[in-house]
Parts: C-alpha cells; structure tokens; sequence
C-alpha cells in the first residue's frame, strides 16, 4: 500500500498539497475524501497531524453549502456526550450505525438495479431486503447497548 497524500497546513491557515505542487482549498479536501484517496494533513511548524480537525472544517463547510445532515440538537448531543463514561462508545456506535446505513444503501441501490431490469421477484427481494437490514441494524444496535451496559458495570 502507497504513503497517504501529504498536506500541509502553514501557519497563514494555508494548505498545501505536496504531490499536486499546490495550495488546495476545503473542496480539494473534500474530493480527496469522495474519491476515496488516502491522505494526511500534517501542520506545517510542529508536524502534527491535525487531519481531523481539517476533515471537521470539510463537514462544516458542507453544512453551511448545502442542505444540513446533522440537526442543532444532534450536534448538541454530541457535544454533550464528550467528556462522559461513555464518550468512547459514542464515536463507535456512530460510525458503526453510519457504516451499516451506508451498506443498506448499497444493497437497496443493486435491488433497485436489478428490479429496473424488470426482475418480477423484485419487490419480493426489495421487501426481504428490507426486513434483513432492519434485523441487522437491529442486532448492531442490541450489541452496542449491551456493549454500553457492561462498560456501565463495576
């Protein structure tokens, strides 16, 4: 596997992409992001890797762009949660919910492919499909709690 992309973050707030041999801006970022290439962003004075702090400013200047994902009252549970006994399990339970949201989408995204092809057992396997992500998504959530009640015990 290749070395992540280097970005470097000058102290004028500045980024710089060292293998494009230019200063990028959020966007840039955010295509590094949807196109799936790996990267860094390191601070220019302390070599610090301050990568999610930058991937922050992506998400916030994608909620100001366009329509938002996450309500004032999400952002403020988060907010909320850190600092708790469960803060750890917080980020954990998130990304796991988004990741499984994301394959569901997936799946439902080839069901639909194929019921475009005038599969007739389409709806059929778009309503099992259905059923078994909920069933999933029910069973990720079900282990997490466990997982918060048994962090919870002394």
């Amino acid at each position: 596997m290749s070395e992540p992309r280097v970005i470097t973050k000058y102290p004028n707030r500045r980024l710089y992409d060292n293998v494009e041999s230019r200063y990028v801006a959020l966007t840039d970022v955010r295509r590094l992001v949807l196109e799936k290439i790996p990267f860094v962003v390191r601070e220019k004075k302390t070599g610090a890797d301050i990568t999610r702090a930058v991937l922050l400013q992506v998400i916030a200047d994608q909620e100001e762009r366009s329509e938002p994902v996450m309500s004032e009252d999400f952002l403020a549970q988060v907010i909320r949660s850190y600092g708790g006994t469960m803060q750890g399990f917080i980020g954990q339970y998130l990304e796991q919910s988004l990741r499984l949201f994301l394959q569901q989408q997936q799946q439902m995204n080839q069901r639909m492919r194929s019921m475009v092809g005038h599969d007739p057992s389409g709806i059929t396997q778009l309503a099992n499909l259905a059923q078994d992500n909920f069933q999933r998504w029910k069973e990720a959530q079900d282990q997490l709690l466990k997982g918060f009640l048994d962090a919870g015990k002394p």
